[in-house]
C-alpha cells in the first residue's frame, strides 16, 4: 500500500472522531498537505506533512506510517508524529473567557437598550 485517503488517514489515526467529520474538514479547507488544500480523495503517502485547523489552533502532523483501519490511541505514536509548535498547542488548549450576564427570572425578552448596553461592555473588553 503506498497511499491511502487523506479523510480515511485521518480517521484511522484518531484526528477526527468519525470518517464524515474528516471528511467535512477536508471539504472545508480545514486540512492540507505541504502547505495545499486538499480534498478527502488525496492520496496521503509516507512523510507527507499534515496540517489540521481545529478550533483556535493549526495542528501539523508527520505521516510515519499508513493505516487504513481505526486504531487504539497508544499504537498512533508509531504512524503519525506531531511537529505542532507549543505556541498552536498553547492555543489549543486556553480556558475560554466567558461573560456570564445574569436576567432577572420573568425580566422578558432584552430591550434594544439591553443590546446597547452589551455591545457597550464587549466594547470595553476589547
Amino acid at each position: 500500500m503506498d497511499s491511502i485517503r487523506l479523510d480515511k488517514y485521518l480517521w484511522a489515526v484518531r484526528i477526527y472522531k468519525t470518517r464524515s467529520e474528516a471528511t467535512d474538514a477536508c471539504n472545508g479547507n480545514k486540512v492540507r498537505i505541504g502547505g495545499v488544500p486538499a480534498k478527502p480523495g488525496k492520496a496521503v503517502k509516507i512523510g507527507d506533512t499534515v496540517e489540521v485547523h481545529k478550533g483556535p489552533a493549526t495542528l501539523t502532523y508527520k505521516v510515519l506510517q499508513l493505516a487504513s483501519s481505526r486504531m487504539g490511541a497508544q499504537l498512533v505514536p508509531d504512524y503519525l508524529e506531531d511537529l505542532t509548535p507549543e505556541s498552536e498547542q498553547a492555543k489549543f488548549h486556553a480556558p475560554r473567557e466567558t461573560i456570564v450576564l445574569h436576567r432577572d427570572k420573568g425580566a422578558g425578552r432584552p430591550t434594544k437598550k439591553d443590546r446597547r448596553e452589551l455591545d457597550h461592555l464587549m466594547d470595553l473588553l476589547d
